[in-house]
Parts: structure tokens; C-alpha cells; sequence
């Protein structure tokens, strides 16, 4: 549901929550802070930004009729 705290390390660079949220704001990226200071970003806001999909095609046979 949410990016983990590596993720958000990884995706803006810097570790500390305040320097995050800057990131986060100037990227114009809408995100949550958790009780623990720390952002809180939708994984699947960030996977549509990158033009990706949050849900997975079921990997079934299809019907046709």
C-alpha cells in the first residue's frame, strides 16, 4: 500500500523525514506523515506517475464467447 522507508530513501535521496517531505513537495508527489514523522506515499501514486499499473492482470485462461 505505502512506499517502505528504503523505497523513500531510494526515490528522493536522503534519509531524514523533514529533507523527504521537501523532496516530496517539490516533486509535487502527495503523501501523508504517519505518527512517527515519517512521509507516507501511495505506491500506487508513484506507480502512475511512472506510467505503470497498481494492478496486476489475473494470469488465467480468458473466456470467450
Amino acid at each position: 500500500m505505502f512506499l517502505t522507508q528504503s523505497e523513500l530513501i531510494e526515490m528522493t535521496g536522503y534519509q531524514k523525514h523533514q529533507a523527504q517531505q521537501r523532496w516530496l513537495k517539490a516533486q509535487r508527489i502527495p503523501f501523508l506523515i504517519g505518527g512517527d514523522g515519517m512521509p507516507r506515499v501511495m505506491r500506487a501514486t508513484v506507480l502512475g506517475i511512472f506510467g505503470a499499473s497498481a494492478k496486476a492482470e489475473p494470469s488465467g485462461p480468458k473466456l470467450r464467447f
